[in-house]
């Protein structure tokens, strides 16, 4: 190469200064990214433009959270945040085209990291106080589909979600996982149906506590048996079919924190006072609450377990953050039993004493419904009133709304890198074998 053709090279790769308005911003982070020698095909070349536009959106995410809310008064899902910043400002975030494409390849090792994109913009939207709690809030109000379905729901008691059941039972709801195929795992389908279901319980005025429970599976193994939950499910995740917006980060803001904090109510978005329509959880464990599962646990109010069942957070054997396990599950099993799970594939197992630090109660067989029930009862002896006040200043008082924004500002940004970590794949391949499983 000759040395003009060096020093153009040179020129163009240089990383612009970004210290202007958001559309000179934008216009002088495009121009690099066009400009690099090759577009962003090379590894090298990705982690340039990765680097220039999380310089963007380190110093713009705010503003352009803004423009795609218009200025905070619509209220849009996470995919719907990260979708519409991609058309309005081309080129920095991948287009949902874009992610198809990818998914098409049935493959995560094949991808080449365009969430990553959008993991670092929510985490400087979450950055932010302002964009952050107002993201949080629109994440907590009701899905369309729950809005769409709560009429009949109140009529018929029941609502069937494909990978969930919603059932009334007096003044209890009950949501069972349903996705008998993958022993009760969790995949995009299985998300989405479990939110929609704890919408309907929050919903409906006539249920003053949810019940969280897994459903019938079918796997030899545990034929006739419920299962919790199994956590996410690997091979979907291997075979890249598990999204990082509509999974994994809706996971969190949606169906966890509608469990953990409720509906938000009104417009008032920018309050310091939490006002949310919540209500108690009960979570009845039968076989296992692997992963996910586990991280559920760490939401409700109680716990109930069949004896023999076991809660683990299996992060080691599969590369990324369990979720928000890392800010809650300390608070129930101390932070050295924390690491002893995460880093050590520690299995907590009812009935012992480490194990009833996240279980409350071990039922004998055959007395699952009467547990419930008489759980339920309790748990709004004091009367409804009285039983979400203390659930809210329990809550305050363990996790601040502004130290969950701050934790899942981090959880964005370093999740979709492990997502993308060449060990996830190795991890994958070595411990769950997934080229040997269904899809």
């Amino acid at each position: 190469m000759d040395a003009t053709r060096q020093l153009k090279e040179a020129d163009l790769s240089r990383v612009p200064s970004l210290d202007g308005a958001l559309a000179q911003d934008v216009k002088a982070t495009t121009n690099f990214l066009r400009a690099l020698p090759n577009g962003q095909d090379s590894p090298e070349n990705r982690e340039k433009a990765r680097r220039v536009k999380e310089a963007c959106f380190r110093r713009h995410a705010p503003a352009i959270y803004a423009d795609v809310t218009a200025n905070h008064t619509r209220s849009l899902r996470v995919s719907e945040v990260v979708y519409s910043a991609a058309e309005r400002f081309p080129g920095l975030l991948p287009t949902r085209a874009q992610l198809v494409a990818e998914r098409a390849l049935r493959r995560q090792s094949a991808k080449e990291g365009l969430e990553i994109d959008q993991g670092f913009f929510i985490a400087h939207v979450l950055a932010d106080k302002a964009a952050g709690n107002h993201l949080i809030h629109a994440m907590l109000l009701p899905k369309r589909e729950a809005t769409d379905r709560i009429a009949e729901f109140r009529r018929t008691g029941f609502a069937d979600l494909g990978s969930a059941t919603v059932e009334r039972k007096g003044k209890v709801g009950q949501v069972c996982l349903t996705n008998p195929k993958f022993i009760n795992a969790e995949d995009d389908t299985a998300l989405a149906a479990l939110e929609t279901g704890i919408d309907l319980v929050l919903l409906d005025d006539r249920i003053e506590v949810g019940v969280l429970r897994g459903g019938l599976v079918e796997h030899p193994k545990y034929k006739g048996r419920r299962v919790f939950n199994a956590g996410i499910n690997l091979t979907h995740l291997y075979y890249g079919q598990i999204s990082f917006v509509e999974f994994i980060l809706e996971r969190e803001f949606g169906l966890l924190n509608k469990i953990y904090r409720g509906h938000t109510q009104g417009t008032h978005w920018d309050i310091e006072i939490e006002d949310y329509a919540e209500k108690p959880w009960l979570g009845v464990v039968e076989s296992f609450a692997i992963g996910g599962g586990c991280q559920l646990l760490c939401v409700m109010d109680r716990v109930i377990a069949e004896p023999d069942t076991y809660f683990n957070l299996p992060a080691s054997k599969e590369g990324f953050i369990p979720g928000s396990a890392n800010l809650r599950l300390p608070r129930l099993v101390g932070i050295q039993n924390a690491r002893h799970g995460i880093f050590f594939e520690k299995t907590f197992k009812a009935g012992t004493p480490e194990g009833m630090m996240i279980c409350d109660e071990v039922v004998p067989h055959g007395a699952m419904e009467e547990a419930i029930l008489r759980n339920t009862t309790q748990m709004l002896r004091a009367g409804f009133v009285s039983t979400i006040s203390n659930r809210k200043a329990l809550r305050v008082g363990q996790e601040p709304l502004s130290n969950y924004r701050r934790y899942m500002a981090m959880y964005s940004r370093q999740q979709c890198l492990c997502m993308y970590d060449q060990a996830l794949i190795q991890n994958l391949e070595r411990s769950w074998q997934p080229q040997q499983r269904r899809m």
